[in-house]
């Protein structure tokens, strides 16, 4: 008669990981974590301002991954590789989501919260962010008079002043939409690109031409991930907005900005804008 089946032995415990290194972690050698965990310095006595710098410190750094897809982008479409772009833009996407989250934290901050540790920001305001400015850069929103406050920190002075230079993110689909055939005048392409970009009916009618038929496959899948940073864009500055009008009303904002005044005034805007105007004709 057959003996009884045993039940299969138990797994072996997983072996120890390895702990033991001549010097710091392959970990820390990759993420620099001590570093940034060592980056936070608060000014005032008040609990509360450790989330306020950490989380404006992970917001500089989600604009770092944006721009860096963004360029990404960018260089994909001069070389006619709107997959790649598109691909870059999908993955910003997800970037924007998770940098509108870090408004979460902060989003409802009293006026006294705020007042406890807001005279360390000094004159410190987010409009002097570099690294925000080559996002705006790159959605076309030039402006020369952005590099005056960064005149002492010539690296990063140098880099904003190569951004301000260059073809925008939306330059560049201007140019692919020509190249494939859609009639955008000379003046359109051939200008200042150091200039904010301003709005053409001769776009608003590509992109009116790319959304009304079934042969432009590929530029109407470029256009909706446009459309999606667009959106996620223009809800960044709407948080930004309620955020601040939350924190501190209508007062004037640190660094002498306009505060509350400025943030609606920048919250109005399309960005992409023809993208949007289009769809009124399709």
């Amino acid at each position: 008669m057959s003996q009884p089946a045993r039940p299969p032995r138990e797994a072996a415990e997983p072996e120890t990981p390895h702990l033991d290194f001549a010097g710091t972690t392959p970990y820390e050698d990759y993420v620099r974590a001590d570093v940034l965990t060592h980056l936070q310095h608060t000014l005032s006595d008040d609990p509360g301002e450790m989330v306020f710098l950490v989380t404006t410190q992970v917001m500089e750094l989600w604009f770092t991954v944006i721009v860096h897809e963004w360029e990404t982008a960018a260089k994909a479409l001069r070389s006619d590789d709107v997959p790649t772009a598109v691909a870059a833009l999908k993955r910003s996407v997800r970037e924007l989501e998770a940098l509108n989250a870090s408004w979460r934290p902060l989003g409802q901050l009293t006026p006294a919260q705020f007042n406890s540790y807001r005279s360390a920001l000094g004159e410190g305001s987010g409009f002097q962010s570099a690294m925000y400015r080559r996002m705006e850069f790159l959605l076309g929103e030039k402006s020369a008079s952005m590099l005056v406050p960064h005149r002492g920190a010539p690296r990063v002075h140098a880099e904003l002043e190569k951004a301000l230079h260059e073809p925008s993110l939306y330059d560049e689909v201007v140019r692919l939409l020509a190249r494939r055939g859609h009639a955008i005048p000379e003046a359109v392409l051939r200008r200042d690109v150091a200039l904010r970009y301003e709005t053409s009916d001769a776009v608003e009618a590509a992109w009116t031409e790319i959304y009304s038929g079934d042969q432009n496959a590929e530029l109407a899948r470029l256009g909706e991930a446009l459309s999606d940073v667009a959106e996620l864009v223009w809800r960044w500055r709407n948080d930004h907005l309620v955020a601040t009008r939350r924190a501190m009303g209508a007062k004037a904002g640190t660094g002498g900005s306009a505060g509350v005044a400025w943030l609606e005034k920048r919250a109005g805007k399309n960005v992409f804008p023809e993208l949007w105007t289009a769809r009124s004709h399709v």
